[in-house]
């Protein structure tokens, strides 16, 4: 079988694709006569993720479909557009909203954040955690758990470099989902952010 990296592994796996063997574990079983253990299968993700890319004037929402022997479905997907010009409680609410009529009556399993990893001052800090805190607390009141992971693990996951641009990650995104129409960058974001979780999802 041809060599495979980490990113096709995880999407041939969710389609119930073979894959190439787990490789020995490293060490030096084979000088202590012990045998070499192998990486236990696991069953892929199934269920609705609701991806979320936080932003107060921009927050991106991908609802997503795993199920097992077929490719991921977008089922929606919405940039939370918020102008300049209304207040920062304004704005929290509409991401609060937003949120919550895309957990309403959808049957989402998880819900997956985007972490804050660097921001430039305290001000933004500040601004992209109160973001955050309305879409978790949406979350929160509709019983579910959230999930948070850096970008750069996302971007391994879903493109398979850490370094990979928007415009990357959108172009795999929409390559994994089969989707025809162009995401904007923050829907893609959001949904790698839930390509992220399911592929390496561990029970």
């Amino acid at each position: 079988m041809a060599r495979m990296n980490v990113r096709q592994m995880w999407a041939a796996k969710l389609a119930g694709k073979a894959v190439p063997a787990a490789v020995a574990l490293p060490g030096n079983a084979a000088e202590t006569g012990q045998q070499s253990l192998a990486v236990k299968p696991r069953a892929p993700f199934a269920g609705v993720v609701l991806g979320i890319d936080p932003s107060l004037r921009g927050t991106g929402l991908a609802l997503i479909e795993f199920a097992a022997g077929r490719q991921p479905v977008l089922l929606r997907c919405q940039t939370v557009k918020v102008p300049p010009k209304h207040s920062m409680a304004m704005a929290l609410g509409e991401i609060h909203r937003a949120v919550t009529a895309f957990l309403t009556g959808t049957g989402v399993r998880h819900v997956a954040l985007e972490q804050t990893i660097y921001v430039q001052n305290i001000r933004t800090a500040q601004i992209l955690g109160a973001a955050r805190g309305a879409a978790i607390a949406a979350a929160a009141l509709h019983d579910l758990p959230v999930f948070e992971y850096p970008p750069l693990r996302v971007k391994q996951a879903v493109v398979g470099a850490g370094r990979a641009s928007k415009e990357q990650m959108a172009r795999t995104v929409m390559a994994l989902l089969g989707h025809g129409r162009t995401l904007a960058l923050d829907e893609a974001d959001a949904a790698g952010v839930a390509l992220c979780h399911a592929f390496t999802w561990r029970e």
